[in-house]
């Protein structure tokens, strides 16, 4: 059976899911992976309220799609990072209230907490999300930077994931860590770290996404061989990089995207750098079978258009793997 080509709505959260839901069937999606902000998904009304989660399945059954996994992204940010003023744009207000660091930090995990108990309801088992990070600007060891502060890192993950992940234990949901710079993993070597703070904890996995890591210069492919167990979801997401004008690096150079002295930029899917021949001979080998969510993001094309392009192009592109051994047919048979 052919993987679901799914849409993350993150980046449509400025349409209301009754309008996004026919677009994405148009475009060619067979589902939807329900971003937890705009209308798309808002966790306590499917806790509270008789008949939401009811409303928003049917609605999506209307028009033919399906839903596997919901990402509360904004949120999780919120459960391990330093607090500043530009979290209140992305928090809910409840989530934000007075604004107090810790404040904020204890909500934002409630509140993860909370959307595994919604994923469930909701009939899903994946939570795709962030997670924050207390020492992600310490990136570059300087001032200097020891083991023992990056350790304190992992240890307050730690003590902050725990318990989110063992509520989501008590629903069976995983959630799915989307590595990603800003993040307590946004490689190989810190997403096996991240996972030995957790004591490998079973509802801790990853939503791979190889455009976070093909910029970097991470062996992308190598790391769903790494994680073969791990992999509870997967983004569809392109990048290009080395195409600037060599004024801005990898970093990024305090520049907004589409900017053409960038390093690396994110395109639509089939349009950048990204080998996705390789990676769906990887979800292959190791026996991944869940959504291909196409996180679309092209600052220089029309989202619809683009959208539509990266549907067709990834359902081409997932070949069905062979149920036979190729080379039987010259096997001899035994007297």
């Amino acid at each position: 059976m052919p993987r679901p080509v799914t849409l993350f709505t993150g980046q449509w959260a400025d349409l209301p899911l009754a309008e996004l839901a026919p677009l994405a069937r148009k475009m060619g999606f067979d589902g939807l992976e329900l971003a937890c902000w705009g209308d798309h998904f808002d966790v306590q009304r499917a806790l509270k309220e008789d008949g939401y989660v009811e409303g928003v399945r049917e609605l999506l059954a209307r028009h033919g799609l399906q839903v596997h996994a919901i990402g509360n992204h904004l949120v999780g940010q919120a459960v391990c990072d330093p607090i500043d003023e530009r979290h209140k744009s992305i928090l809910p207000a409840h989530v934000w209230g007075d604004g107090d660091p810790e404040g904020v930090r204890v909500r934002a995990a409630q509140e993860i907490i909370d959307t595994g108990k919604a994923a469930r309801k909701l009939g899903v088992n994946v939570v795709t999300g962030f997670t924050g990070s207390s020492i992600w600007h310490s990136l570059y060891a300087f001032p200097p930077t020891d083991q023992a502060y990056w350790e304190r890192g992992f240890a307050d993950f730690a003590r902050r994931f725990t318990p989110i992940l063992d509520a989501f234990a008590e629903v069976d949901v995983n959630f799915a860590l989307e590595v990603h710079p800003t993040e307590i993993a946004f490689d190989t070597a810190s997403a096996a770290r991240a996972l030995d703070a957790v004591g490998n904890h079973p509802r801790f996995g990853f939503n791979y996404d190889p455009s976070h890591l093909a910029y970097q210069g991470v062996d992308y492919v190598g790391f769903l061989r790494r994680f073969p167990e791990r992999i509870y979801h997967v983004h569809i997401k392109d990048v290009w990089w080395g195409h600037g004008s060599g004024e801005v690096g990898v970093f990024g150079g305090h520049t907004t995207f589409g900017d053409g002295r960038r390093y690396w930029d994110f395109r639509s899917v089939g349009r950048g750098d990204v080998k996705f021949e390789d990676i769906i001979v990887a979800l292959h080998d190791i026996g991944y079978s869940g959504p291909l969510s196409i996180e679309w993001e092209d600052a220089r094309m029309d989202r619809v258009a683009g959208g539509t392009e990266s549907a067709a192009y990834t359902r081409r592109l997932d070949f069905p793997p062979s149920d036979v051994v190729f080379d039987a047919a010259f096997a001899k048979e035994e007297a």
